[in-house]
C-alpha cells in the first residue's frame, strides 16, 4: 500500500491510523459508496468540503458522509457573514486534491479547518488519505490535533 502525503503527516505526529483502499468507481465518488467499499458506518465516514467564506477567505469544513453542510452555521462559527462552496472547478488549484480525495490535512495551503462535533461520539471515523480510492480512519481526538481543527456543529441531516 503506497504511503500518501496525508498518512507521511500522521506518522510524524506519531499518530497511529489504519490505511483502507478500495477500489474506486468514476461514476460514484459518493460518501455511502466509500462507507459501504470500507465496511465503516456512513456516520464515520467524514467528507472535507472547500468553502470560501467573504471575510475569511478560503477553509475547510469535515462533516459526517451522509449529511449536508449548514452554511449558516459554518459563517457564524468562521466569522464570516456568508460562505459558499468553492467552485468544484477550483478546488485541485487550491488544495491540490481531486474531488473525491480532498482530506483535511496535507493541502497546498494551511487553511483553518472546522470539524463536525458528531465525531467525537466515535471511537475513530474515516477521512480520504488524499488520494481516490484510500481511506484513512484516524481518532478524532487525533485528527483535532493533527489538524488544529475547531469543533462545531456544521452539519445537518439532508432532508428526504
Amino acid at each position: 500500500m503506497k504511503k500518501t502525503n496525508v498518512a507521511r503527516i500522521l506518522d510524524g505526529l506519531k499518530i497511529t491510523y489504519e490505511l483502507r483502499e478500495y477500489k474506486v468507481d468514476e461514476s460514484d465518488l459518493g460518501a455511502e459508496n466509500v462507507a459501504q467499499k470500507i465496511a465503516v458506518p456512513l456516520v464515520q465516514v467524514f467528507k472535507t468540503l472547500v468553502v470560501c467564506g467573504d471575510k475569511t477567505g478560503v477553509l475547510m469544513a469535515c462533516i459526517p458522509g451522509g449529511d449536508e453542510l449548514n452554511l449558516k452555521a459554518l459563517a457564524t462559527f468562521s466569522g464570516n457573514k456568508k460562505v459558499d462552496m468553492a467552485p468544484l472547478k477550483d478546488v485541485q488549484k487550491l488544495t491540490g486534491y481531486i474531488r473525491g480525495g480532498v482530506s483535511p490535512l496535507g493541502a497546498k495551503k494551511q487553511y483553518p479547518i472546522y470539524l463536525d462535533d458528531s465525531m467525537t461520539q466515535w471511537p475513530y471515523i474515516a477521512i480520504s488519505a488524499g488520494i481516490r480510492g484510500c481511506q484513512i480512519l484516524v481518532s478524532p481526538s487525533d485528527l483535532i490535533r493533527a489538524t488544529k481543527g475547531k469543533l462545531c456543529a456544521i452539519a445537518r441531516e439532508i432532508e428526504q
